[in-house]
């Protein structure tokens, strides 16, 4: 049986990394093709009367990882300087803004038309107004340089705000007031904490004389992120903070740190570290996606009431958007426009919310439905920026006429 088992899980990987490689061309995201092929592997377990356990236990602790794992990739893309406060400014206000946009108009509908209390509507909500990292940050890799940091900024700020809002609201008991003030201390005191651990792990990655050493980092960045959750702190504040200092040495290259760190040495450690980090992400990510397609109901996926909704909150998630990319940040709708989708993250919330709040005809079919529909909404926009590309390379290929 062990061996079986290794065989299945070797497939898996090959397959994964099959949808990985053939998506940049097919322009189809690998996620979608996981959820499908976890779907099949489902049909054709029942009808073959295969005994496969539950793994469905797993989810919640592979999404928790995916999460870790992506936002400190993306964290690790991002170089930081003065020409750039435009554009984190601009993506900070995106993601802010239209995820409280998409936020209270959904909780809105669901307290008005199906007289749902207010924090109930509000937690159920909150999965829907956030942009995955997990999804956008892969996908962006065709789009060119400006456009590709601002979806990983985005997305990235998307899930923190979304996330903070979330343990927010589930888990705080004070009065409204009290409870902003306590939380506000909370933040300010975790990027402090960041900080300084942040610093402590970048000189240990370049200290450690160990060949196992990329792991121990990894693993106590994960240690430090479930303790700051179990302790309800901001705990993805860390792993974002961590990333970016890795990443953005040039702000700390002072004469003192100059004589205890070899910046050429740490950026190759560095280098050896995004490698290794990239890989765990693209497994953790593959696993989850495929098990949440294995135990996807198909009935739920298909069923036309569910429809009407997803179409309905997708429709109005591209709307704002669309609104406000044109008339307040001014920027092109191709391709930003497209690269709004769900996943991960949304999974991840969801089956976060306590049971005693959670709404009976907001199952996981619906959010099935939106992430396929997001999903493949940010496909078409891959399609047409290889289309435009393609066409201002023939356009500008084109031999100059001399009369």
């Amino acid at each position: 049986m062990t061996y079986y088992i290794l065989i299945t899980l070797c497939i898996i990987i090959l397959i994964a990394y099959i949808f990985e490689i053939t998506g940049k061309y097919s322009k189809i995201p690998g996620v979608i093709l996981l959820m499908c092929f976890g779907l099949l592997l489902r049909y054709f377990s029942t009808n073959l009367g295969i005994s496969i356990p539950d793994l469905s236990i797993l989810l919640p602790i592979m999404g928790t990882l995916g999460l870790i794992l992506i936002v400190l990739e993306g964290s690790m893309d991002l170089t930081l300087s003065s020409e750039k406060k435009q554009l984190v400014f601009k993506s900070l206000v995106s993601a802010v803004f239209l995820f409280l946009l998409q936020l209270i108009l959904l909780s809105g509908v669901l307290i008005y038309y199906f007289h749902i209390p207010f924090k109930t509507a509000l937690i159920n909500s909150i999965p829907f107004g956030i942009i995955s990292s997990a999804v956008a940050i892969p996908s962006s890799v065709n789009l060119k340089k400006g456009d590709r940091e601002f979806i990983v900024y985005e997305s990235s700020i998307s899930d923190i705000v979304g996330i903070l809002l979330f343990d927010f609201v589930v888990f705080n008991h004070l009065p409204l007031g009290q409870g902003i003030l306590f939380f506000s201390f909370e933040v300010i005191v975790t990027i402090i904490f960041s900080v300084i651990i942040s610093g402590a792990l970048a000189y240990m990655l370049h200290k450690i004389g160990h060949h196992v050493k990329y792991v121990i980092i990894l693993t106590v960045v994960i240690l430090i992120f479930t303790v700051a959750k179990l302790i309800l702190w901001p705990s993805l504040i860390v792993v974002l903070i961590f990333g970016l200092i890795l990443n953005n040495t040039h702000f700390f290259q002072t004469k003192f740190i100059l004589r205890h760190i070899d910046f050429h040495e740490f950026n190759l450690n560095l280098k050896s570290f995004k490698q290794i980090t990239g890989e765990l992400t693209f497994l953790v990510r593959s696993f989850f996606f495929l098990i949440f397609g294995f135990y996807t109901s198909t009935s739920e996926l298909l069923n036309l009431k569910n429809l009407g909704y997803s179409i309905s909150i997708c429709f109005s998630i591209y709307l704002f958007r669309a609104l406000f990319y044109k008339y307040i940040l001014r920027k092109s709708l191709t391709p930003l426009l497209f690269f709004a989708p769900r996943g991960l993250i949304t999974i991840l919330l969801f089956l976060s919310i306590p049971a005693e709040l959670k709404l009976p005809f907001m199952g996981e079919g619906l959010i099935t439905q939106i992430i396929f529909i997001s999903i493949l909404f940010m496909a078409i926009g891959n399609i047409l920026t290889v289309r435009r590309k393609e066409k201002v390379l023939s356009e500008t290929d084109k031999p100059e006429v001399v009369i």
